[in-house]
């Protein structure tokens, strides 16, 4: 499962527009999500809405938190990521195989059996998060926020059985032809995540949708190229026939 994590604090001001990036992320399988931080002031009307819509596209989910808030809602954004991708994938596997539309509409017997499955696939997926920082110079204050959260991010898929794994980009980048840095490659080490940002030259740009075209791109030459239904390889022992209402009870 792959995951792209964007945080800023703006709207984006550069290149292609972010909302079409995400799209494009999550059409190959990789899922956008996105936390706006503020501290003083509010992150404006431009900013908020982008920020909804590149996760929307994204597939994923939005937050706009502030500093002390951020590592939780890091945590918190990644794993119901993760339960919401194996959702709609089980709700799919169900649909094709038996006819109903989600665990809900099972009887609870069979429910309880493949909510224990979901579960386990929660914990044993193997999951790669590459985390997008906004370093713009309005981020500048923020950025302590940023490497704690991290750290603890990084901390907390250590907790999982299944492999886990983040890689730490931030935008802009130094030249025009490269929109991101690649801070850290994939780990899973948190001593390998600190102190990341302390040669950062804050800038004024946000190129936010070419940032994330370059993330898909770093996605797909190291983990390859996945569909949504790859998410599936846990098969469902339920027998047809044995639901006749749905019940829509998941988030995405």
């Amino acid at each position: 499962m792959k995951q792209i994590l964007l945080i800023t604090d703006g709207g984006s001001n550069v290149g292609e527009s972010p909302v079409i990036a995400a799209a494009q992320a999550y059409a190959e399988g990789i899922t956008v999500n996105v936390a706006g931080v503020i501290d003083e002031g509010t992150i404006g009307e431009y900013g908020a809405t982008e920020i909804a819509e590149i996760a929307r596209a994204g597939g994923g989910i939005s937050q706009i938190v502030t500093s002390r808030q951020l590592s939780r809602t890091v945590q918190m954004m990644t794993r119901q990521t993760v339960a919401g991708s194996i959702r709609q994938a089980v709700s799919q596997e169900l649909r094709q195989l038996f006819g109903v539309d989600n665990v809900g509409a099972l009887p609870p017997p069979k429910r309880a059996e493949v909510v224990k499955v979901m579960e386990e696939m929660e914990e044993t997926m193997s999951l790669s998060v590459a985390l997008l920082i906004d370093a713009s110079a309005s981020m500048k204050p923020k950025l302590h926020a940023v490497e704690e959260a991290i750290r603890d991010l990084t901390l907390s898929l250590q907790a999982r059985v299944g492999k886990s794994q983040v890689s730490v980009f931030h935008f802009p980048g130094d030249t025009q032809h490269s929109y991101c840095v690649m801070d850290a490659g994939w780990t899973s080490d948190a001593s390998k995540v600190s102190s990341l940002f302390g040669r950062i030259r804050m800038r004024g740009t946000t190129p936010t949708g070419p940032a994330l075209l370059q993330i898909v791109d770093f996605i797909r030459d190291t983990c390859g190229k996945i569909s949504k239904t790859e998410l599936m390889d846990t098969p469902l022992h339920v027998k047809r026939g044995e639901s006749n209402e749905v019940r829509s009870d998941y988030v995405v």
